[in-house]
């Protein structure tokens, strides 16, 4: 079924419903990033597949609206369709919230399933609609009735994580909570997001598409856990274990009832851009509130001991497996056919060798040439290129392991490449290590630093429409908050947070030019502490992502004497980390790619 006739489909219902304007997110229930492919209702009813956008369907228009990563893939992926491109950010472009208040009509509907809608949006929605005496209907999923093969809910087991791997049990986990529930003056904390439930109760699942995560929501109290999931799923070993920590098994879809239960004495902490607004509108009036960030959320930004010596054994392997990767294209691309989706394959057979691999960590991004323009492309057999011999391949991927979870591009060059792409390339790799080898007082938040990055992509008049880092979960989102790098402060994004140390954060700045190539070079960084001086506590980072910078497609003219020296020093790392777990020819190709420049 086409995108036009899903609408047509979807606009009928509408008007059986008397719903006006009805808004489609990319959320899940539980406000995810990335999705199982049950709650793909967006991507299905546009047919726009990126992982960020919204949709709004009224009688006459259908818009999406998406970030500067998709606008090349959103136009691409919506022709025909009849669905209006919304470039958010760009100068005049309404935001959803404003173009919904403008094309309600006075004492109108808003529709959404507000299971999809974050609590804060969907009051915020309310207040724009409040002029027009509009109203919301947030209990109507409409998509569900116009997708009739729609995929059912994951139902494979949940596994538990060792302490061994998460450094820290549930019990200590649930002290921290409940500390800073008593610090907010809060009986209980209603807590809906995943990877902070699959952090806090140290499980594991396959519910959501590469994400490690598990469906389920929490209410914490001061004497018990209740942890609303399907308990079916879970293997004997994981209920004995968090059993002894007091955690109660609730049916999954009971927490709507659940909540229902709160009286006026209850004080319950919740995180309003988190908890969906059908569950805030379930709520009884009588129950104080307290809106505030999930303590969780900055708990497992910052890794312990365990869990960073882990991460690094983790990026050792996967550092094996992409320079393997790197060694193949650059000794059989030139004679050998080998495409954009053979590359994926290659590199996912490469990881499967490696101990302790579980899973892509999120869908492989292998481009060459203009495809490496799309931020967010994925080949399909309509579009697989070939690799020939004078452009780039750009391939960032990513993997998870028991150790924790990994995110890698590199940029090769196959064949000789031309001075422009060598100069775009090598401005791409400075800002990188500019950024990696930063020295900075403690205090400072990603829109601090990511200038560093941006500075020598400026100076050739470039920018690109998409932070510079994001942070990385242990075995848990492989975008994950609250802080990264951001040229601009906004206190909903990943920038928002001071840089603290233990919290691991990618380092990945791009030249993308549409219709001819794309470059990115990214590692993960890991914030530390480094000396105290009368001016203050001062930060640093360890780079701990272990694969060569192509040096073919560098130009050593561009590069300062302190570049020159970063680079040698992190390539003779690089060397140093993966030599040993190397075959004789891989192992010489490595001491020529790692060579001092």
């Amino acid at each position: 079924m086409s995108a036009k006739e899903t609408i047509a489909k979807l606009r009928a219902l509408m008007q059986e419903k008397k719903i006006d304007v009805y808004v489609i997110p990319s959320a899940d229930n539980h406000q995810s990033e990335y999705v199982g492919e049950h709650f793909k209702a967006r991507a299905f009813v546009t047919g726009f597949t990126g992982s960020a956008g919204t949709a709004v369907i009224t009688a006459s228009e259908a818009g999406l609206w998406t970030d500067g990563r998709y606008f090349l893939q959103a136009e691409q992926e919506l022709s025909g369709s009849g669905v209006t491109l919304f470039k958010s950010g760009n100068p005049g472009v309404p935001s959803v919230r404003d173009y919904v208040a403008a094309v309600l009509p006075e004492g109108g509907t808003l529709g959404f399933d507000g299971r999809l809608i974050a609590m804060r949006e969907g009051c915020d929605f309310a207040d724009a609609l409040r002029a027009k005496r509009g109203k919301i209907e947030y209990g109507q999923d409409l998509v569900d009735s116009v997708w009739p093969d729609r995929p059912k809910l994951a139902t494979e087991p949940v596994f538990h994580l060792v302490e061994r791997y998460s450094g820290e049990s549930t019990a200590a986990k649930l002290k921290r909570v409940r500390a800073a529930m008593h610090e907010a003056g809060a009986s209980h904390h209603l807590l809906t997001t995943l990877d902070d439930i699959a952090w806090l109760f140290n499980i594991r699942g396959r519910d959501v598409l590469y994400s490690p995560l598990v469906l389920a929501y929490a209410i914490i109290s001061r004497e018990k856990a209740e942890l609303f999931i399907d308990a079916s799923r879970l293997p004997a070993d994981v209920t004995t274990e968090l059993e002894k920590d007091d955690v109660v098994f609730v049916p999954y879809n009971a927490i709507y009832e659940a909540v229902k239960l709160f009286g006026k004495n209850d004080v319950v902490l919740l995180d309003p851009e988190r908890l969906n607004y059908a569950l805030y509108q379930n709520l009884p009036s009588c129950v104080k509130k307290v809106e505030a960030t999930n303590p969780t959320i900055l708990f497992k930004a910052v890794k312990n001991e365990v869990e960073l010596a882990n991460i690094e054994r983790a990026h050792i392997k996967d550092g094996i497996a992409c320079t393997k990767l790197m060694h193949w294209l650059k000794t059989q691309a030139l004679t050998t056919r080998i495409t954009e989706i053979g590359v994926a394959e290659k590199l996912e057979t490469l990881r499967k060798e490696q101990d302790g691999y579980l899973w892509q960590s999120f869908a492989p991004i292998c481009a060459f040439k203009e495809h490496a323009a799309l931020m967010h492309y994925s080949a399909t057999p309509e579009t697989d290129a070939v690799l020939k011999a004078g452009h780039l391949f750009l391939a960032d991927t990513g993997g998870n392991y028991l150790e924790g979870s990994t995110d890698v591009t590199r940029t090769i060059a196959i064949g000789e490449v031309s001075a422009e792409l060598k100069k775009h390339f090598t401005a791409v790799a400075r800002g990188m290590m500019n950024l990696a080898r930063a020295k900075f007082p403690y205090g400072c938040k990603g829109y601090n630093l990511d200038v560093l990055a941006r500075q020598p992509i400026w100076e050739l008049g470039i920018d690109y429409k998409c932070g510079t880092g994001h942070g990385v979960g242990y075995l848990l989102n492989i975008h994950e908050g609250p802080s990264g790098f951001r040229w601009y402060s906004s206190p909903s994004k990943y920038e928002a947070n001071v840089l603290e140390a233990g919290m691991v954060i990618t380092d990945e700045p791009g030249i993308y030019i549409e219709g001819s190539h794309g470059i990115r070079i990214e590692n993960e960084l890991v914030i530390r502490k480094g000396e105290e001086t009368a001016s203050g506590q001062f930060m640093h980072m360890d780079t701990i992502t272990f694969v060569p910078i192509d040096l073919d497609a560098i130009d050593p003219s561009e590069l300062s004497g302190d570049e020159k020296r970063y680079l040698n020093r992190y390539h003779k790392r690089v060397y140093e980390k993966l030599a040993e777990h190397l075959t004789d020819a891989e192992r010489e190709w490595l001491q020529t790619y790692t060579r001092e420049i």
